[in-house]
């Protein structure tokens, strides 16, 4: 695992990480593939900062959301992958520090006159039901904070029902996707952290506890690198139909057990010279082809 160098005097050690990480990085760095596996350590936050944001948003901080923050000034682990001699970014767990839990911009989208802006699209067509809470609402029925971007493909959010002065009590964590449709997560941060630890960072994860679901391509690093969590239902309805799983040892097997094929292959020409427009030409080239034809797509995947 690679660390930053913590500034003196924080107090950050391995014991803090891990118990922060709740020690999903040794399970990382035991899966195949898995690099690069780096935690960016920052500083506890001072109470007055988180008075501050308070006084600021008229807010109350829940306090769970306080703990967070007290030990460490917001959150973000990476891992990635090597496949062949590339490495690919894979896994983003991040929470936002406290200066960047910002809320959701009720600003025009445009400097000009008139221009629509997020409260323009609310619809009460679709209110609470049954099995799902209120949505929440971009007017000023709601207050919303940025908790994550998740790398563009949506954004996590800290909201508090109840508009302001706001309640620590009133607050649930909500995701809201690119088409600008709400999802409900969890009741509480603390829910919302141990998701985002378990699910290991997966690119659009949160898209799980969506209607949709996730895409074609995100199930197939879900396929290799399984979450640890109990949502794993939504994962496995009807994925052997159309996503071609990975398999670990193949993909990321040595180039030398590729390599050992193709020297075994001109030997057998040398012995059937006496038969040089016999079937064994044809054949063996045919073998070949379909050896390495069987071999291309799981790489390619």
């Amino acid at each position: 695992m690679e660390e930053e160098a913590s500034p003196p005097g924080l107090g950050c050690s391995k014991p803090h990480l891990e118990k922060l990480t709740l020690g999903i990085t040794r399970i990382l760095e035991s899966s195949p593939g898995v690099t690069e596996v780096t935690i960016i350590e920052k500083p506890p936050a001072e109470r007055h900062m988180i008075s501050s944001w308070e006084q600021k948003n008229n807010c109350v901080m829940p306090e769970d959301v306080k703990n967070f923050y007290l030990m460490t000034n917001g959150f973000h682990m990476t891992w990635s992958v090597k496949l062949d001699e590339h490495i690919i970014p894979l896994g983003s767990m991040a929470i936002n520090s406290i200066s960047k839990l910002t809320q959701l911009t009720q600003s025009s989208m445009y400097s000009l006159p008139n221009a629509p802006t997020l409260a323009d699209l609310e619809d009460d067509t679709h209110e609470a039901s049954d099995d799902q809470p209120e949505k929440p609402h971009f007017d000023s029925r709601s207050v919303i904070f940025e908790l994550d971007s998740c790398n563009g493909s949506g954004k996590v959010c800290l909201v508090y029902k109840s508009g302001k002065p706001a309640l620590a009590e009133d607050t649930e964590i909500w995701f809201l996707d690119r088409a600008l449709y709400w999802h409900f997560l969890t009741d509480t941060f603390t829910a919302y952290y141990r998701l985002l630890i378990t699910h290991l960072g997966l690119p659009q994860w949160q898209y799980a506890f969506t209607s949709y679901g996730i895409s074609p391509q995100a199930k197939q690093w879900f396929s290799m690198y399984k979450p640890i969590t109990y949502n794993t239902s939504l994962l496995t309805e009807e994925t052997d139909s159309f996503v071609n799983k990975l398999d670990p040892s193949k993909v990321f097997k040595s180039k030398n057990k590729i390599v050992i094929p193709k020297k075994k292959g001109p030997v057998q020409p040398a012995g059937g010279q006496k038969g040089p427009s016999g079937p064994s030409g044809p054949s063996t080239s045919s073998t070949s082809k379909s050896s390495s034809g069987s071999g291309n797509p799981i790489r390619n995947t």
